[in-house]
């Protein structure tokens, strides 16, 4: 029974590890994900005691997250923020201030980038 017991043990914290991690994983983004981050106001800034994300409009916004949650958090604030500042037509993305006035405009060149827009932000 001794000699099967290090090497379950290493299995099973090899199986909780790899399970943690897929669980903490960001969702895969296009590439026009790069471009419509430049204008949300959601950013990680990167401390010793760990990540926390902050806002480069309100700058009393901090919020410091379990490492396992981070990246979902992040996720929903820039949801959230796509929701009401994304504009979704034919051929281009359409990014509005909380004024509604038009800030910029992103030709989309790929239908993957208008899946993406659709199931990440919800437009």
């Amino acid at each position: 029974m001794r000699k099967y017991l290090f090497p379950a043990l290493t299995l099973g914290l090899t199986f909780i590890v790899i399970v943690a991690f897929q669980v903490a994983k960001p969702t895969p983004k296009a590439p026009i994900y790069k471009e419509i981050k430049q204008y949300s106001p959601y950013y990680l800034d990167k401390r010793f005691g760990g990540l926390q994300i902050m806002s480069k409009i309100d700058k009393n916004f901090k919020e410091k997250p379990d490492n396992m949650e981070v990246f979902h958090r992040l996720e929903f604030l820039e949801k959230e923020w796509g929701k009401k500042h994304l504009q979704l037509l034919k051929d281009r993305v359409i990014i509005v201030d909380d004024n509604r006035t038009e800030v910029t405009t992103i030709p989309i060149s790929n239908s993957k980038d208008i899946e993406f827009i659709h199931s990440f932000y919800g437009v």
